[in-house]
């Protein structure tokens, strides 16, 4: 859809260029914007590859492992129903702990790896009657909706990228969205852990 939505704002932009003669413009734009979109990139990949290089040392160093422990009280929260040391325990950690550092290119890999452990989750809860309601194959599990809308709510106290973002662009304090970003997140991710929990009581047990 978003690709049907870029392509008709692209042609309705040229063809008003070209009605009212201002193709340079068009061309002009075009160029400046190529040449910003690699700039951006070239500073973006550097910020990335620091990150994710520290978020790789943490996990080597055990650091993860750590926290994963510190917050098994958050997650059980979170997940009443997620068996105790599961795989995707570590996954959701590692995936909270980069969204909260504001990296969310590091968040990635672990959110997609927390989803396909909470899909196998489900499988075994179907083979094995595991804690938890059995839904039909094909349909997400509380766990992963839980995650899911946790993930998106993405509480951050450093938002890198945007931090980012606005140094690239000239911000004279690009700092200065810690704060309020902070605010906007906290009341976000409250509100989806209401939700979830508001959600997540007709379906307790089995």
């Amino acid at each position: 859809m978003l690709n049907y939505l870029w392509a008709g704002m692209m042609m309705l932009g040229i063809i008003y260029a070209a009605f009212t003669g201002r193709m340079p413009d068009i061309t002009n734009a075009a160029l400046d914007s190529s040449k910003e979109a690699i700039t951006l990139c070239i500073t973006m990949i550097g910020i990335m590859s620091f990150w994710v290089g520290l978020m790789e040392i943490a996990t080597k160093a055990g650091i993860i492992e750590q926290l994963s422990r510190k917050l098994k009280p958050l997650i059980h929260f979170l997940f009443p129903n997620l068996p105790d040391n599961h795989p995707a325990a570590t996954h959701i950690t590692t995936n909270i702990i980069a969204n909260i550092l504001g990296l969310g290119w590091a968040a990635t890999p672990a959110g997609l790896n927390a989803m396909e452990e909470l899909k196998n989750l489900e499988d075994d809860r179907r083979k094995y009657h595991l804690p938890g309601k059995v839904r039909a194959p094909g349909t997400a599990s509380n766990e992963m909706c839980t995650f899911l809308i946790i993930n998106i709510s993405s509480l951050q106290l450093i938002p890198v990228n945007v931090i980012a973002y606005r140094s690239q662009y000239g911000s004279i304090n690009p700092a200065a969205i810690v704060g309020p970003g902070i605010l906007a997140t906290a009341i976000s991710t409250l509100v989806a852990i209401i939700y979830c929990k508001c959600k997540e009581k007709p379906d307790a047990g089995h």
